[in-house]
């Protein structure tokens, strides 16, 4: 995502990245109880993965996750004005990078003097799944959390 945001910030595009909470606590993150400690763990969280973009912390109860969806790993694209344009339950480089390039052409049309009409529309993106690589990252959590994914999985018949 950091190497979209690069890509389209000469476009205007901005992009943020909004720390809700940790998916899968762990002994290493665990579970948030205060906004220092989300803090914190944001900051870690910059750091260990290098996240360029600006990172805005949600409240330690979650009021922005829970108003765009509660899901662990949304991504949205608004314009200017707040009109929603994109909207995934999970974030996909790749198609969110094909979304920025539509939006552009639709505004770049526009100026151009194109009379365009919005409708909605619903599809589904694939995503690449290496559960290797999550793996690693519930691990940047710490054992409990790989643990209590693990067992998550057996009881739904995954693993």
């Amino acid at each position: 995502m950091n190497a979209i945001a690069e890509q389209f910030a000469s476009e205007g595009v901005g992009s943020i990245f909004l720390y809700t909470h940790e998916a899968h606590p762990g002994e290493r993150y665990p579970h948030l109880t205060s906004m220092e400690q989300k803090l914190r763990h944001a900051r870690a969280l910059r750091d260990e993965l290098g996240v360029s973009r600006p990172i805005y912390v949600d409240s330690l109860d979650g009021a922005c996750h829970r108003a765009y969806g509660s899901n662990p790993n949304m991504s949205w694209i608004f314009d200017r004005r707040g009109v929603v344009h994109y909207k995934s339950d999970w974030t996909d480089a790749r198609s969110i990078e094909r979304a920025v390039e539509y939006f552009l052409e639709v505004f770049t049309r526009r100026r151009q003097g194109e009379r365009l009409a919005p409708f909605h529309v619903e599809r589904l993106d694939y995503r690449d799944h290496d559960r290797q690589a999550f793996f690693r990252g519930l691990e940047r959590s710490g054992p409990k959390a790989v643990r209590e994914f693990r067992e998550a999985l057996r009881i739904w018949g995954e693993e």
